[in-house]
């Protein structure tokens, strides 16, 4: 099997050490790999499959001669480096929002629109983990009865904000238990001038706010869907909200379809789907949860039932590791496509 050189730009974040952790799982082919970061995470050490590198400052030679470049780095630092590794000639996968919604730029999960892939200019984007989580299980929806209208709201988990997030998390839970008062200053997001404490709370704000009251991480979730479904018109109305769980997010999806689709053909269907695990047994309490699915790969699907309130509505509810399949796992699977269809 041929063999790629590959770079890892935000290398020392959470969702490059789960990138380097499924590269190795998945026996990817790497050649050489290059860990790079920003010039305050340089020099640190990394243990790789046993083998230690040394992270590195990204430069433009740091570039030369990689084939597959991942970006995890945040949207700025995207920016900055994706024109200097593509004209080295590396196919980038970014786990940012830089580039999602430019026109010439494929928006991709792998079980939804994989074809997207070949017509990639150099970069290929990686969708929002909650917008991830949601298209998995309503594509075959989509596919088979047609979408009218879908409502949905997010149950996120604070390690979707950092590992900041977690660590503060952790401290207001101890501080509360002590009776001591809860000190914040990430969430709801760390640049606005007011936070809350996280810790047995929920906050019904991810990103700042934009038009119409609704927040960026709301529009992504409506702009990603219609572009990866090809509908500029598909009706998606989200509330995405924050709650004190460390790992996994859960989406709670009403979906109206053009034609008749019942709960049980519903089921079938997501039982065949690519990605997707049903767990949806109400007589014995099984439905998907954050605490049981961290490190798990798939997109958790159960309280399949019809909403009694339209003619042909129903809901879902859904989890998925939004570290591993909303961020590195999905980019992984880019990349490996990328080489099965000769698209690098």
């Amino acid at each position: 099997m041929k063999e790629f050189n590959v770079a890892i730009l935000g290398a020392t974040g959470m969702v490059g050490q789960e990138l380097l952790d499924i590269l190795v799982e998945r026996r990817f082919p790497i050649k050489n790999l290059t860990l790079m970061s920003s010039a305050r995470s340089a020099g640190k050490r990394v243990l790789v499959g046993g083998k230690e590198y040394a992270v590195q400052e990204a430069t433009p030679e740091a570039f030369q001669g990689v084939d597959i470049a991942f970006f995890s780095a945040g949207g700025q630092v995207s920016r900055e480096w994706m024109d200097t590794a593509v004209a080295a000639g590396a196919l980038v996968i970014d786990n940012t929002s830089a580039f999602r919604l430019r026109d010439d730029v494929p928006l991709v999960v792998p079980e939804v629109n994989k074809e997207e892939i070949l017509k990639h200019k150099g970069i290929i984007a990686n969708p929002n983990c909650s917008t991830i989580l949601m298209v998995l299980p309503l594509k075959p929806i989509f596919d088979r009865a047609g979408i009218k209208r879908v409502v949905v709201s997010t149950y996120q988990a604070v390690s979707g904000a950092g590992g900041k997030a977690m660590d503060e998390l952790r401290r207001q839970t101890e501080d509360y238990v002590a009776g001591r008062e809860m000190e914040a200053a990430i969430l709801p997001v760390a640049s606005a001038p007011r936070h809350y404490p996280i810790a047995f709370n929920v906050i019904p704000q991810i990103d700042e706010f934009a038009e119409d009251d609704y927040t960026k991480e709301e529009w992504k979730m409506v702009r990603e869907t219609q572009k990866m479904f090809k509908e500029p018109g598909l009706k998606v109305t989200a509330t995405t909200i924050r709650i004190p769980v460390m790992r996994c997010h859960a989406v709670s999806i009403n979906v109206e379809t053009e034609s008749a689709l019942s709960p049980e053909e519903c089921r079938e269907l997501l039982k065949q789907a690519p990605g997707v695990e049903v767990r949806d047994a109400p007589e014995r309490q099984e439905y998907p949860m954050p605490l049981f699915l961290t490190g798990k790969d798939a997109v958790y699907v159960g309280r399949i039932r019809r909403d009694l309130t339209v003619e042909n509505g129903l809901n879902l509810w859904a989890v998925t590791d939004q570290v591993r399949k909303g961020a590195a796992l999905n980019a992984v699977q880019i990349a490996e496509l990328a080489i099965e269809m000769g698209a690098i």
